[in-house]
């Protein structure tokens, strides 16, 4: 019985020893190579693509010709020409007020001066009597013209202030007029890039309230000073605007080009790590394991970036276009960390994104 026991015992211990101990064997004699864990990034090859320098402003719209109209003297309108919205040619009659007596003057002064006119051929009047009756049949006219106010160019009438039978005073803003093709529009532009610009140069205008358009125009004028506080200087531009979407007083974006265009080494903005220190990037090269299989690896290089655009980022040194950058997946990486390249999802990575309504 006991050597039974002492048998059964022993090949117990032999068979949990061997439970126990052939993973651990098994765990010493892995390959190095065995306790690397692969990331998952995304990559993207850094491209050279030819950027045109932009001066980038904002500015606000204004009329070539804009008027809010009033009357010079009060009266009581008889007459409305127009309607709210609609182009007039200059000279169009927009508010007639009522102007009896002042047709009854003008008539009367306007017989007068015939009669005078035909005597003073025969020496019948002196000539100061002439003269007196040419000036008051000139003032009666203008006092009936003073009653009917004409668009005083061409453009666009807004929504009328008055109606038919109202008592206006004088001074008092009856409609607004404005010219609306072409239109300007005035922005800032810091003194030192001044030098930058001359009239005649190309611009592009675009604004929220015409989504997707740009408008072109050119430099047209620059204010003669610099603004004391804040160092720039006024520009004014002259927009194309033949269907008239652009109105005074709308904010708009300017983007003038200088120079021509430059090549640059271009990523997508997510590709580099922002330090203090410095901006640096992921490359991914291909390296050697421990076991003498292929792998990939993802190495830090540090860079100089420049100016953005969109969604890209110019690196002005340290890469080339033979390289392979991750674009996600940098916060899980040091330097030497073995990865594996995942693209099915694309990172935005566009110089002109057009922005989607949700």
């Amino acid at each position: 019985m006991f050597t039974m026991l002492a048998i059964v015992g022993a090949v117990l211990v032999l068979v949990f020893g061997y439970i126990i101990a052939a993973p651990i064997v098994k765990f010493l004699l892995m390959p190095k190579s065995a306790f690397i864990q692969v990331q998952t990034v995304s990559t993207v090859r850094a491209q050279r693509t030819f950027w045109q320098m932009q001066l980038r402003s904002v500015g606000t719209l204004h009329a070539v010709e804009g008027a809010d109209l009033a009357s010079e003297i009060a009266g009581l309108v008889t007459q409305i020409g127009f309607r709210a919205g609609e182009d007039v040619r200059a000279g169009t009659l927009l508010v007639q007020l009522r102007d009896d007596s002042e047709q009854a003057s003008a008539e009367e002064a306007l017989q007068t001066y015939k009669r005078y006119a035909a005597l003073i051929k025969t020496q019948a009047i002196s000539q100061l009597n002439y003269e007196s009756a040419l000036a008051n049949m000139k003032s009666t006219r203008a006092a009936v013209e003073k009653k009917a106010i004409r668009a005083p160019f061409d453009g666009r009438v807004g929504i009328r202030l008055v109606d038919v039978g109202q008592y206006v005073n004088a001074g008092q803003v009856l409609v607004t007029l404005q010219q609306l093709d072409p239109i300007y529009v005035d922005f800032q532009v810091p003194q030192q890039q001044l030098r930058l610009l001359k009239n005649g140069d190309k611009v592009a205008l675009t604004t929220d309230a015409v989504a997707g358009r740009n408008f072109p125009g050119e430099i047209v004028a620059f204010d003669p000073k610099v603004d004391p506080v804040t160092r720039n200087v006024r520009v004014r531009a002259s927009i194309e605007n033949h269907e008239k979407l652009l109105l005074p007083g709308m904010f708009a974006t300017v983007v003038t080009n200088i120079g021509s265009a430059r090549p640059y080494i271009t990523l997508p903005q997510t590709a580099v790590v922002f330090n203090p220190y410095g901006d640096t990037v992921f490359v991914v090269t291909k390296s050697k394991a421990a076991d003498g299989s292929d792998q990939l690896v993802a190495q830090q290089r540090f860079v100089t970036t420049g100016e953005t655009r969109g969604d890209q980022i110019a690196v002005t040194s340290g890469l080339s276009t033979k390289d392979v950058v991750v674009s996600s997946g940098q916060l899980k990486l040091k330097n030497g960390t073995a990865v594996t390249i995942n693209n099915n999802v694309r990172l935005p990575n566009d110089s002109a994104p057009t922005p989607v309504q949700q």
